[in-house]
């Protein structure tokens, strides 16, 4: 007689809105559920603030995942090149492994908060066959109006950065946009300058290593271009920081480009 895989739960949280939702919409529903962050050390504050605030309305401890070594170091492995939406090995180096070494060779059901207004979202996430995504949200019918729902009546809300920013990640994720790395300029100047400083050019090749294709940050940033940015940028019917007491969420993030990602996010790091 041959007795079954014991199987683990684990959702994985990004920091951002959807998985924040899954773990509060689950957190009754199945037992030792497991949350973890892979923290790559490059996340913005806010981001483990809202963390400490999640852990405990959860009551329960987020295990943080850190790579075996630090972003800087792959990047000279990389020799400088940076990552981006082609090769991602960001993602791969610093979240899916450390994720998949936390796992090992368990059987776990993986909890992916895509929605059931999305079904048709794809992204970058493990391929191992011991780990068994799930879709709570799909299946449940649960939709973005239902995610604000869960995160307002949990007392959590939304991340401080949605006042800038559209995504969690890195600091530096090569998916933001040129206005939100002009908000990143504006709230964490310390943080923008790193990045810029990881940006190369290299007169042997002429190519260039930049964050945004074709632009470097250094360039984004002059008065005229950011002016320019923020001229034909899209702005939100009504920000975080201009709403109304008791606004729902479901109105402030109305139809606006802070709200979902593109099918080709990395979802280990944007959900």
């Amino acid at each position: 007689m041959t007795t079954q895989q014991p199987v683990r739960h684990i959702v994985s949280l990004s920091g951002g809105k959807d998985s924040t939702a899954l773990a509060i919409y689950l957190r009754d529903r199945i037992p030792n559920l497991e949350y973890v962050f892979c923290d790559t050390g490059e996340e913005l504050p806010e981001t483990y603030e809202y963390l400490d605030k999640l852990e405990a309305i959860l009551g329960k401890r987020i295990e943080k995942l850190n790579p075996e070594r630090p972003f800087r170091h792959y990047l000279e492995v990389y020799r400088g090149v940076l990552p981006d939406a082609r090769t991602r090995w960001c993602t791969r180096k610093l979240k899916i492994e450390p994720f998949e070494r936390y796992v090992g060779d368990d059987l776990v059901y993986n909890y992916i908060g895509i929605r059931a207004d999305e079904p048709h979202r794809k992204g970058y996430i493990s391929t191992k066959p011991n780990i068994v995504p799930k879709y709570p949200f799909i299946e449940d019918g649960i939709v973005r109006e239902d995610v604000f729902r869960i995160l307002e009546e949990s007392g959590l809300g939304l991340p401080k950065y949605y006042e800038w920013r559209s995504r969690s990640g890195c600091y530096f994720c090569f998916f933001q946009q040129r206005i939100e790395w002009i908000g990143l300029a504006q709230k964490h100047p310390d943080k923008f300058q790193r990045a810029v400083e990881m940006e190369k050019y290299n007169p042997e090749t002429g190519e260039s290593y930049t964050w945004v294709p074709g632009e470097s940050l250094r360039d984004l940033i002059k008065p005229e271009r950011a002016e320019e940015i923020k001229a034909h940028s899209q702005s939100r019917p009504t920000s975080l920081e201009k709403a109304a007491p008791n606004t729902p969420l479901s109105k402030i993030f109305k139809a606006n480009i802070y709200d979902d990602l593109g099918d080709d996010s990395c979802l280990i790091c944007h959900l």
